[in-house]
């Protein structure tokens, strides 16, 4: 039916190495520590950075911008873009998006997909992300999912990853070259912050939590994780709880 394409047959894991950490690489920054952490490794591994924030209606959409535009300044990107899809907000679904759906109290050890899952939300920041980068020129897109010590997101997941490589593969120009990267993926959140102290990250710009803009809650998933992993790393979170 379709046609052959060729790229197919390359690994694009090596394209990475090849390209010798030089160019231009888009950064999704949504303003919490994985995003913080991933944004300090592709600086240490890209010519240049361009900012990518995605709003879809949540909770502490402000605080979030806040804390991605602090990251980009502390960093000093130049390129920068800030989007909402709100649609995501309307579909509804998710705790994070939905007023009328609480926000759960923490349970590290359920094996449930919970209630802050955005149904498919990664793919629409990928989306985006490709589509920014196949206009700019630039060669790969920074991501920071996190798969074994984070909440269960399917679209966290390596394979949800790979195979959205091969949209990208198959859904542009056929001279566009642009890599998914996931450099933490495969972390515990306990080695994302130590990663994130020894390359100097602004820890403190950051935040997570799903329900508070001042304070942190302290009770929410994304918090308890997020205090467990600095306690696992001995170090002090240095936001703010309630």
């Amino acid at each position: 039916m379709g046609g052959f394409d060729e790229r197919a047959l390359e690994q694009p894991s090596a394209a990475l190495d090849e390209m010798a950490q030089t160019g231009l690489a888009i950064c999704l920054v949504s303003g919490g520590m994985d995003s913080c952490v991933t944004a300090a490794i592709a600086r240490e591994e890209n010519e240049e950075l361009a900012f990518l924030h995605v709003s879809y209606g949540q909770r502490t959409e402000e605080r979030e911008r806040r804390a991605f535009e602090e990251i980009a300044d502390f960093y000093n990107v130049q390129r920068r873009l800030a989007v909402s899809i709100e649609h995501l907000a309307r579909i509804g679904g998710s705790s994070l998006t939905d007023e009328a759906i609480p926000v759960s109290k923490a349970n590290l050890s359920s094996k449930e997909i919970p209630t802050s899952y955005v149904p498919f939300r990664n793919a629409h920041l990928l989306a985006i992300a490709t589509s920014w980068a196949e206009v700019c020129g630039a060669q790969r897109i920074y991501i920071g999912a996190v798969a074994e010590d984070s909440s269960g997101y399917p679209d966290c997941r390596p394979e949800f990853y790979e195979a959205f490589q091969q949209v990208i593969d198959r859904g542009t120009r056929p001279e566009t070259r642009i890599e998914i990267v996931t450099p933490v993926i495969f972390m515990l959140k306990s080695e994302i912050v130590q990663r994130g102290l020894e390359l100097g990250a602004p820890l403190a710009l950051t935040w997570s939590c799903y329900s508070g803009e001042e304070l942190a809650c302290g009770r929410c998933d994304s918090c308890a994780l997020r205090l467990r992993a600095f306690e696992a790393a001995g170090v002090r979170d240095p936001i703010l709880y309630a």
